[in-house]
């Protein structure tokens, strides 16, 4: 598939870069308004001789061509200032969120390893904590700024140099840092422009925050086309108590054209504006696009229902690798959505864009096949800086492109009837990580992952649904479906739903359990976070299986239908059921075992009360070992440690419990002066308690591996 046109020239120069494009429009309208924030204004001549001062302060600091800066600053004006000033310089910018948990900001310094940090006084020891080199904090050099001449720094720009470093959102692992190339950006500003119809006089709002890429897509769609960026006070992905209810007045009241959202927060809109259906709840808004997750076909056309036909509603699918979008559809003049609910329409590529659908073998693949999404074209960026391994890994040489280069997403999808592309699934938790290539067996799961997942978020009382694979056990991967359903609604428990699964899907297709959740877990940016997804019951609980006649049993051998509650209710029920006669035994035999041992008539009192607490602790805990030996793996294995840690912690979480009982008793029977059974004792049980806390602290503290350099 091939965008609809080819894009132009994109410049030579100083004019083939992100700031020349700016500067062009700053120079023809210096009055205009270029940002508002907080009901402040900055014209486009005033914008850019603020960047042009910080430039020439940041060339002054050694940042230079081919050199990053990361730009770490709050909501509002400073931010654009700081990015276009480093842009102006030659180098790259890095778009850091200051506010990101402590190990995000680790993780991408040492990744990215920018040259400087231009940020404010409020975040400098932060992010000096954090491993940042050199700081330059905009709030307390002013007067230095102040003292620069007018006009942009005197570099020569290059338009096939970094322009960003952009942070993925880490779906499939660690983030990683990808560049873009002033000639990708404008690549893709070009079919922003030429699909969207944007021109001067429109008003773009941006709701994302610095770290995520349409943060970046937002800035120069509007700052690139001399229309105004109007800058939202909350971000309503990252901040989860920002009001979706806040939106239609923030749009009316700016006059909003263009904006675009993430596929949760169009959900939310859509919840709100349900009830109150008719009018023109966004009237003004000429285009809104949702992207960054699946958004099925019939959500797409409600929320085009509900904002009415004069705003045209487009589902946007791509990769931050390859300039954020790739892929655009509008649902304006679909009525009803074919063959049910089970569609995920993404359409068709931006102009000069490119997409395949590719065979594990790199052959595109006839149309209405399922295969792994590749991207191609002028936005496709140059990869994972520092990592030739990586990016030779996903961007892969390919004989039917034109430019010969591809970009592997990890996705799949399939080419409809009428050239249009359908979005299934990712293939995160189904490709390994070294695994170059979306295998055949790998697409089988994810879609039948896929009609499972349009199955059960078709169910009555479901609000929101997930199937995906997950390790159930050591080694044990199942298909687990998740539902945050109706609080009350009939028929929205876990058996309830794998039994109607069970039946209306074809044999072998439905997931093992289905897990009823209150919310489906998110990463930071608003997508499906499938670390956090909890595991079902023990493989043992029963579960609905289909028998010869096609209805649902309850037979052995099925996944559990319930969450996390229900593992901790079973482990509860196991530890009441053998913990407690276990511990019975251990009473009853310990004096027949160590005649003597808890014997305390020679002891005074009270202590003799106290030693008998002590013995009445240590047949309970031998107790909750047993059970604990024998149920508690679900639990252990809920964290998602490796095997063989889970394993090791599993049974050092035994000994911890159950050791004491006969330890105890060895060390009262025993002579002191015994020394082989003294030595024994203690490498049995001193040394092995010891190991078993080691292996407990190592199992808490364990997380993945993650290389520090790009």
């Amino acid at each position: 598939m091939t965008g609809t046109d080819t894009p132009p020239e994109l410049g030579t120069g100083r004019a083939g870069t992100l700031p020349g494009r700016f500067e062009e429009h700053a120079r023809a309208a210096p009055g205009a308004v270029a940002l508002r924030w907080a009901g402040t204004e900055l014209r486009y001549g005033e914008l850019d001789a603020r960047a042009d001062r910080l430039a020439r302060q940041l060339v002054e600091r050694g940042l230079r061509p081919g050199r990053l800066a990361a730009v770490a600053l709050g909501r509002g004006v400073e931010v654009y200032v700081a990015l276009l000033a480093v842009l102006k310089t030659g180098a790259a910018y890095l778009p850091l969120e200051p506010g990101a948990p402590d190990p995000l900001l680790r993780h991408v310094l040492a990744e990215a390893a920018p040259a400087l940090v231009v940020t404010e006084e409020a975040h400098r020891i932060r992010l000096t904590d954090a491993g940042a080199a050199e700081l330059v904090c905009v709030d307390s050099a002013g007067a230095a700024g102040a003292a620069q001449p007018a006009g942009p720094p005197p570099v020569e720009l290059d338009p096939d140099g970094l322009a960003v470093v952009l942070t993925t959102s880490g779906t499939t692992g660690a983030p990683r840092c990808a560049g873009l190339s002033h000639r990708n950006l404008l690549a893709a500003h070009h079919g922003w422009r030429t699909v969207y119809g944007i021109t001067p006089a429109d008003r773009i709002l941006s709701t994302a925050s610095l770290e995520f890429d349409v943060f970046t897509a937002d800035w120069v769609r509007a700052l690139c086309s001399g229309a105004t960026l109007v800058v939202a006070p909350r971000n309503l992905t990252l901040d989860r108590a920002a009001d979706i209810a806040d939106l239609p007045p923030l749009v009316a009241a700016e006059r909003i054209t263009l904006l675009e959202l993430n596929t949760r927060t169009a959900r939310r809109l859509t919840a709100l504006l349900a009830p109150t259906a008719g009018g023109r709840p966004l009237a003004g808004v000429r285009v809104l696009t949702v992207g960054a997750e699946k958004w099925w076909l019939d959500e797409h056309l409600a929320l085009q229902r509900l904002v009415g036909r004069p705003t045209r509603v487009i589902n946007v699918y791509g990769l931050a690798e390859a300039s954020v979008d790739s892929t655009w559809f509008e649902v304006r003049g679909v009525d009803e959505v074919p063959g049910g609910a089970a569609l995920s329409v993404v359409g068709q590529p931006f102009p000069g864009a490119r997409v395949y659908v590719l065979d594990p073998d790199g052959t595109p693949l006839p149309d209405g096949t399922v295969g792994e999404i590749a991207l191609a074209g002028p936005g496709l960026g140059p990869g994972y800086p520092g990592r030739p391994e990586e990016t030779a890994r996903r961007f892969v040489r390919s004989e039917h492109d034109p430019d010969g280069r591809v970009l592997l997403t990890g996705d799949l999808g399939r080419i409809a009837e009428g050239g249009a592309l359908e979005f299934v699934g990712r293939a995160a938790g189904v490709v390994g990580p070294t695994d170059a290539r979306v295998s055949a067996a790998a697409a089988a799961a994810v879609s039948r992952a896929a009609r499972a997942e349009a199955r059960l978020r078709a169910r009555p009382g479901v609000r929101e649904a997930a199937v995906a694979e997950v390790e159930v056990a050591p080694g044990r991967r199942e298909l687990v479906g998740y539902a945050a359903t109706v609080p009350g609604a009939p028929d929205t428990d876990g058996w309830s739903l794998t039994a109607a699964l069970t039946a209306a899907l074809p044999a072998g297709e439905a997931p093992a359990a289905v897990v009823p959740v209150p919310e489906l877990p998110r990463t930071r940016a608003g997508k499906l976070d499938r670390d956090a997804l909890p595991l079902p019951a023990p493989a043992d609980r029963t579960a609905p299986r289909r028998s010869g006649g096609g209805k649902g049993y309850r037979g052995k051998g099925g996944g559990g239908s319930g969450g996390v509650a229900e593992s901790e209710s079973f482990l509860g029920c196991g530890t009441v059921a053998v913990g407690v006669p276990s511990a019975a035994v251990a009473a009853l035999l310990t004096d027949k075992l160590w005649p003597g041992s808890t014997d305390v008539s020679a002891v005074p009192a009270p202590y003799d009360s106290l030693f008998r607490v002590l013995y009445l602790f240590e047949w309970a805990a031998f107790g909750l070992g047993v059970a604990w030996l024998l149920f508690g793996a679900v639990v252990t294995a809920r964290q998602r440690r490796p095997v063989g840690l889970s394993v090791a912690a599993h049974l050092a979480v035994f000994w911890l419990l159950a050791s004491w009982w006969p330890q105890d008793n060895l060390y009262r029977t025993t002579r002191r002066a015994d020394w082989y059974a003294q030595t024994w004792l203690v490498f049995v049980f001193n040394i092995a308690l010891m190991v078993s806390a080691a292996i407990v602290v190592r199992f808490l503290t364990w997380q993945p591996r993650v290389r520090k350099r790009l």
